[in-house]
Parts: C-alpha cells; structure tokens; sequence
C-alpha cells in the first residue's frame, strides 16, 4: 500500500430505515477514513449493517446524517470511477462471459469503439484465467468461474475505488483462497493501486487481504470499533497465516475488540430492558 492521503472520508454518518409503526436505526455516528491504494476490511456479525454502510459509501443511498466525501468532494451518488463486486455475481444470464465485462467497458467509457471495449474484456477475463470461456453463458460456468468473471468486470473498467460485499461467501474454501490471492494481486499492482473496502464476516479472510481492519460493534444500531493494522509481508497465504506470530496477534486483537463490544451491547440491552428495570432495586434511583 502506498499512502498518498485520504480518499474516502465519511464523518458521523447515521442511517435508519423504515419499519412498521416507526424507524429503525441502523449505523449511528459512524466514522471511516480510507487512504488511497489502502485495502481496508470492514468486520462484523451478519445483519450488523455492514452492506449498508457499503452501500453509502459507494453512494447508493445518502446517509441520514453525516458527511462523506471521496477526494476531498462531497459523494453525490455512484462515482464512475468505483466498481463493484458482489456475492451474488450479478451477470445477465443472455450474455457471454465477454459481452458482460465489455458491457461494463462501454459503460465506464462510451468513446470506445467496440473492438477497443472487447480487447480490454478480453485482457481482463486472460488475468483471471478465463481465457478459454469468454464465449460462455453464466450457466455455462461454475459459481467460482462466474466470480471470475465478476472480478474480470470490476476491474476491465481501470477503477480507483473498489467495492465488495462478502465476494467469496458462496464459494468452496478452495475457490475461495484462489481468488482471494487473484484479487490480492489485481489490488496491490504497482501502476495504480486500487482503494477497496470490503465487507466480511470472515476474520482469516479480512487478515488475509487487509491493510486495516475495522471490526463493527453489534447493533442495532451499530458503529466502527477501532482500526486494527495488518502490518504483514505480502504475499500472504491462509497456511502461512495460521503459524504467523503476526497474524496471531492481528487475530488477538480483532476477537478482544468484538468481544469487548458485545459485552457492553449486551450489558445495554439488559439495563434498557423493561425486565431489568423491574429488577433494579428501589435505592437505585438515589444513586446509592
């Protein structure tokens, strides 16, 4: 990683959505700074509000309050130099492999001609091995070649900001390493690293890819713990990870923080609950 500033700045964004009979709060003041070509993990439990929080920096959706700004400029709406990568692939199934990452080419830039935008689909499918199947259907190809091609997309369009929403979830643990190291590769290439975040509710996989790590408290509503540097040599393989003093300390540090936070989740929804006020004794109210 490379440190050239600040990219991504989000300050005491806040977020609730609408439910029956009122609102509920999803993120509250939460706050994130991204250095440009960083790759930063976002870590917590399913249903914490991690996409969500995704989503808002990505400019899906405005925050309910809060500021975020990517280069120092207000974020208004999705940025033509971000790209995304989801778990879900989300390819069009009547298209090749090829046309679906050309689209994404044209897309980002119209100027091209079309030999232009399939040559650069091409380049892009060759560096994740796809090479061979530019001419399939998604239902051609397994879960982890559709990934591939996912990846191949995200990355045919030159972007400065990549986003991803638990990109590996689905796949077996061998797809899953192979193209961590894939992407690992595409991120840290020297001309121009990319600035990710990513979302995970996978410790081995965050250390594995990170430069930092922000564990996100239980919710709702939920916020960022501290940042936790991943200060190790890269290249970095799962089978090096699980003997390396390092990493163990990395993991150390990432299990106290979550568990700290759940236990002070926990000790407020007790003390807020009905039950436990029922249970306060009556001096309790004079502070004794």
């Amino acid at each position: 990683m490379r440190d050239t500033g600040v990219l991504i700045d989000a300050s005491g964004v806040s977020k609730s959505f609408a439910v029956r009979g009122g609102a509920r709060e999803v993120l509250r003041h939460v706050s994130l700074s991204v250095r440009r070509g960083e790759f930063v993990s976002i870590l917590g439990a399913m249903g914490s509000g991690k996409s969500t929080l995704l989503g808002m920096l990505a400019g899906l959706w405005p925050p309910d309050s809060g500021t975020i700004s990517v280069g120092g400029e207000p974020l208004r709406g999705v940025r033509s130099d971000a790209a995304f990568v989801f778990q879900n692939y989300s390819l069009l199934p009547w298209f090749s492999a090829l046309e679906n990452v050309r689209l994404a080419v044209q897309a980002a830039d119209p100027s091209r001609s079309r030999a232009e935008q399939r040559a650069i689909a091409l380049g892009a499918l060759e560096q994740v091995g796809l090479g061979n199947a530019v001419n399939r259907r998604p239902g051609q190809l397994s879960g982890g070649m559709r990934q591939r091609v996912a990846i191949a997309r995200a990355f045919a369009t030159n972007p400065e900001v990549l986003f991803l929403d638990e990109p590996f979830g689905a796949l077996d643990a061998l797809t899953r390493e192979t193209l961590q190291q894939e992407l690992a590769r595409l991120c840290a290439r020297k001309e121009r690293p990319v600035t990710t975040v990513m979302i995970t509710n996978s410790m081995e996989e965050a250390i594995l890819l990170s430069d930092r790590i922000v564990p996100m408290t239980p919710g709702p509503p939920s916020t960022l713990g501290a940042p936790i540097t991943v200060d190790l040599p890269r290249p970095r393989s799962i089978p090096q990870l699980a003997h390396d003093e390092g990493a163990t300390d990395v993991r150390a540090h990432v299990v106290a923080t979550l568990t700290a936070s759940l236990g002070r989740h926990r000790h407020r929804a007790v003390v807020s609950s009905p039950a436990a006020h029922e249970l306060q004794p009556a001096h309790a109210e004079e502070g004794t």
